[in-house]
Formats: C-alpha cells, sequence, structure tokens
C-alpha cells in the first residue's frame, strides 16, 4: 500500500492568520526503498465551492470582477479578477449549503437545482483547500438581492452578466484566468450547456 511510505509525520503551524501555513515534516520511502526526511509548507483553511451561473434563453452566464491580493503581489491585472461566484464552507455546512449562500451573498440570484461538476484541487503541491464545482440554471426572476458581497467580510464585488461566448473570448484573451471560472465554462461549452 502506498500509504505505508509516508511515516513519523509532524506538523508545526507557522501562521494561522487567515489560513493555516503548517511546516509538515516526514519519512518518504521511495519506490527504490531509500528513506528520507522531507519538509513541505501546506497552506488552506476550509474548503471551497464556486458555481457558473447559465441562462439558456439569453445565452449569458453570472460572473463577478474583485480584488485578490495574491494577483496584486503578482503584478497581474491591478489585483482584480473576473471569475465565478464561489467562497468558503463555513463549518457544520454542505458544499450545496455554501453555494446556495455564496450566490445570494456576491452576485444577488437565488439557485435551486444544482448540478455537481466535480470536486478538485486547484494546486494541490501547496494548497490542502478541495473546491466543489457546480453549475445552475438563472433567469431574471432568480435575482432577489442587489449582490456585491458582505460588507461585514469587506467584499466589493462587481456582478458581470456576460455572453457566454464573450466569457469564452475572455479565457482565449486572458481578461479571465481563473482556473475554475475556465474549467467551468469550459465543462459548459463541452457539454453544450447554452445551445
Amino acid at each position: 500500500m502506498e500509504i505505508n511510505r509516508i511515516k513519523n509525520v509532524t506538523s508545526k503551524v507557522i501562521s494561522n492568520i487567515w489560513a493555516k501555513l503548517e511546516q509538515v515534516s516526514f519519512d518518504f520511502t521511495f519506490k527504490n526503498g531509500k528513506t528520507e526526511r522531507l519538509t513541505h509548507e501546506v497552506y488552506g483553511r476550509n474548503d471551497g465551492v464556486a458555481i457558473l451561473l447559465y441562462n439558456p434563453s439569453t445565452k449569458k452566464v453570472i460572473l463577478s470582477k474583485q480584488f485578490r491580493i495574491p494577483m496584486y503581489v503578482a503584478g497581474v491585472k491591478e489585483g482584480f479578477s473576473i471569475e465565478v461566484c464561489g467562497g468558503a464552507i463555513d463549518k457544520n455546512e454542505s458544499p450545496e449549503t455554501t453555494v446556495i449562500r455564496e450566490t445570494k451573498e456576491e452576485v444577488g440570484y437565488n439557485v435551486n437545482e444544482l448540478q455537481k461538476v466535480t470536486t478538485l484541487f486547484l494546486s494541490p503541491g501547496l494548497m490542502k483547500e478541495q473546491v466543489h464545482l457546480f453549475v445552475a440554471k438563472y433567469n431574471d426572476d432568480d435575482k432577489v438581492e442587489k449582490g456585491g458581497g458582505l460588507e461585514a467580510e469587506s467584499e466589493e464585488i462587481t456582478v458581470l452578466e456576460t455572453d457566454f461566448n464573450d466569457a469564452l473570448h475572455m479565457v482565449k484573451t486572458e481578461e479571465i484566468i481563473d482556473a475554475r471560472t475556465i474549467l467551468l465554462l469550459q465543462y459548459a461549452q463541452i457539454n453544450q450547456l447554452l445551445d
């Protein structure tokens, strides 16, 4: 079994401000039988969700634009990201409950019929967060609030209702560079959700 190749795991918390950064050390036995003590950093907090809202009648999708400090630090797009709606799963909350809550908070829509796409790691070499991806249909009647995020969470989100083909073009031109968003737009394209 692969699990027997990892022993003597120890963890030291380096930072726990917004999420936990741990230094994890372990003995790893390679296939050739050699065992080596390795140390890696693991970062993350709660698992997350993301959802692409799509309207088959109008051929539009709901996206958002918000400031992301890692993008700013990297010197990319002045820190502003165009992406699908998403957020962190609260304690004792299911991914489905979270995605319904986040959709209302961030973009102002009620969603009922969720379709699960997959659960994935965005960066398994560093992040322990898993993201549950969904798609859901929407129409104008589903708009129940303004959206824009929660002031209590210092969120300032611009809601974008965009033509699906324009969104796909934004991937091509690298205006959209968020992995979750690209994956969900391509899922919608492959599965012809807006045809």
